[in-house]
């Protein structure tokens, strides 16, 4: 379902680009999408679910159905009424969040009007993806994944349709945009209010309650919204760095992070949204073993398939810009710019998606304070990375910076849950590494052939673009899993570990 999902994320980025291309209006709406998008991490899928998810598992297991229902109708409210407070908020301070979000653009009065206008449209996602987020985590505690999976493809659905059908009729055209994530929010959130129904959970508002559970998930949530959110608050932090230099930098690194979130969203998300609520049955149940089993499968199954990643998507930077982007608005100029900070952040994408998978190692435990010092650690050290880089390598050392940063984040993680003895790697890891490294090094060496020069990739027309990089693409795949194969690896050792 996460698939379905990033494919029609594509689907959406090429239009964009190919109607809008890289300049003012993309540079306004991406900040201003940005802003709720980071709120959408710090309420719904970060802090949120990660405190809420646990406290719900431990009811669901110890607790009575009647006291169950209560939790989720009290921390509905909460969410609820907040959120409707902030969205209320952030529509009026617009003009102040872009100043102080995008400095660079107060420079043009027309750039941070048009940023301004986007901003009080799209403000109001926060409010319906939070209580998406909120409906998610329910449905995946109680093991109905694909449902929450699913629910993103109608927000892409939402820009596919307003970019192709909306745009013709508004005035400026990127205004389109805005009012896709608004109509996407509202899409997303009746879509999920059947499935609660069925499992009868749907929430109800409910003010008064004498139970603390909500007041627990407040308590976790607070320092958490810090603590998952480290890798938004760093992208922000470059959009206000990426303000400072010249047009077109914020598309160039929204656009390769688009890329780079095709599989750091696939794996990293699908991982994430099934390792806490299990993790968290696991802990409520005291079965050690059983938890760091499934951590160590976790870990595996990344480095299986997101180190190869990493490598292909720096190898085949060029031609997945040229083939996904360059078209109509989005010239030769772009590709080189965004291809440089692809490049960078494909250096951090393991540690990207290695966050997703130990960060809920602590919070299953309902252990917060751990993963929010080593944040702190992180977002200090991803800034000053961002002043050592900005100057020589531009919006590329911004990306380098997020990447390098990521990876500090997840050693550190890793040495925690080592040194607490949450974590106990099973044996065979050196075995499996050698195997993975030889794959990738044919691979790598598969696709550097069969892409060709770089410079090719601009003179090829779109079907062309699209035959040769699917043969490619195809081929390292095949490169790698038959390696893979010929050295003794086996689907089946992934399955049975998975099974306890």
């Amino acid at each position: 379902m996460t698939l379905i999902s990033r494919i029609l994320g594509f689907v959406r980025d090429v239009l964009i680009a190919r109607i809008f291309g890289a300049g003012v209006a993309t540079d306004a709406f991406f900040v201003a999408f940005r802003i709720p998008n980071l709120l959408r991490r710090l309420f719904a899928e970060g802090a949120f679910s990660q405190a809420f998810v646990p406290i719900l598992a431990e009811y669901k297991n110890n607790r009575s159905e009647t006291e169950t229902r209560e939790l989720i109708d009290h921390v509905t409210t909460l969410l609820g009424v907040t959120l409707f407070i902030v969205t209320l908020i952030g529509i009026v301070a617009a003009p102040l969040i872009i100043y102080i979000s995008a400095p660079g653009f107060s420079g043009d009065a027309e750039k941070f009007s048009l940023t301004v206008t986007l901003l009080r449209i799209t403000f109001p996602y926060i409010l319906f993806i939070s209580l998406v987020a909120l409906a998610g985590g329910i449905l995946n505690s109680y093991s109905k994944f694909s449902i929450p999976a699913f629910t993103p493809v109608l927000l892409n659905l939402s820009f596919i349709g307003c970019s192709l059908w909306l745009v013709p009729y508004i005035d400026p055209p990127v205004l389109a945009l805005a009012w896709a994530v608004f109509l996407g929010g509202i899409l997303q959130l009746l879509f999920q209010i059947p499935y609660l129904i069925r499992i009868k959970r749907m929430p109800r508002f409910r003010f008064k309650s004498t139970d603390t559970g909500a007041g627990r998930v407040l308590k976790l949530m607070l320092p958490a919204i810090f603590g998952v959110s480290i890798g938004q608050i760093s992208l922000l932090i470059n959009t206000i760095f990426a303000s400072l230099l010249v047009t077109g930098s914020v598309s160039w690194l929204y656009y390769a992070d688009r890329l780079m979130e095709f599989p750091a969203g696939l794996l990293g998300v699908a991982l994430g949204t099934i390792l806490l609520p299990s993790l968290s049955r696991h802990y409520a149940s005291r079965s050690n073993e059983a938890y760091s089993r499934l951590l160590d499968w976790g870990l595996r199954l990344t480095v299986l398939l997101t180190l190869p990643a990493a490598f292909a998507l720096a190898l085949l930077a060029t031609p997945l810009i040229t083939t996904l982007f360059h078209y109509g608005a989005f010239t030769a100029e772009d590709v080189w710019m965004t291809r440089q900070a692809l490049i960078a952040y494909s250096f951090g994408l393991l540690g990207l998606i290695m966050v997703k998978v130990l960060a809920p190692g602590f919070y299953a435990r309902q252990n917060i304070k751990t993963p929010v010092k080593i944040a702190v650690l992180t977002l200090v050290a991803t800034q000053v990375m961002n002043l050592i880089f900005i100057i020589p390598l531009q919006h590329a050392g911004l990306a380098l910076a997020i990447g390098l940063g990521a990876c500090l984040n997840a050693g550190l993680l890793y040495y925690k849950l080592r040194s607490n003895g949450i974590y106990q790697p099973l044996p065979g890891w050196f075995k499996f590494m050698v195997k993975i490294l030889v794959a990738v090094t044919v691979m790598s060496a598969t696709l550097w052939l069969s892409s060709g020069n770089d410079s090719l990739w601009l003179q090829m027309n779109a079907i062309n673009r699209t035959l040769h990089l699917t043969f490619t693409v195809c081929i390292g795949a095949i490169a790698y899993f038959l390696t893979l194969w010929l050295l003794g690896f086996r689907l089946k050792d992934f399955s049975q570990l998975s099974s306890t």
